[in-house]
């Protein structure tokens, strides 16, 4: 798994060989993970920087509600924004905590006035922008 998270074009007899294993036991291995669904895909990182993202911001919003009908809503208006890379519902002060993707302090105010803050039931936004990413991983595997 290790192997496959550094780069995931890595062909299977390298694998094979790394872990001891023939290129079919591989193989089999790396099936039955992704039957099981912990393999869910083959995928680039991008450096968002390079296409334009300069920025990251980190808001936290409380609803105004917290009925089945309005956290359904606020998710699915969430989906609909590309800008929004993740999106958490959470324990604490504040309901979710969401990673947005900017291209800048402008691009974010747009998308706060003509995105955010017209999703109905908002009642409080606490934004912070990223300065320094100390750690990014996508499993506790690591490399």
């Amino acid at each position: 798994m290790r192997i496959l998270l550094a780069d995931s074009r890595t062909p299977l007899q390298e694998i094979g060989n790394a872990v001891g294993l023939s290129t079919t036991s591989c193989w089999n291995r790396v099936k039955r993970m992704m039957d099981a669904g912990a393999i869910q895909a083959y995928t680039v990182k991008v450096d968002l920087a390079k296409i334009g993202y300069q920025d990251s911001v980190i808001v936290q919003v409380t609803l105004g509600s917290h009925s089945q009908e309005t956290l359904n809503a606020f998710g699915s208006a969430l989906q609909s924004i590309p800008e929004v890379l993740e999106a958490f519902l959470i324990s604490g002060d504040y309901d979710y905590f969401i990673r947005i993707a900017v291209k800048d302090t402008r691009d974010y105010e747009r998308l706060l006035r003509e995105k955010i803050y017209m999703i109905p039931g908002i009642r409080h936004s606490k934004s912070s922008f990223v300065l320094r990413t100390l750690k990014k991983e996508d499993t506790p595997l690591g490399r």
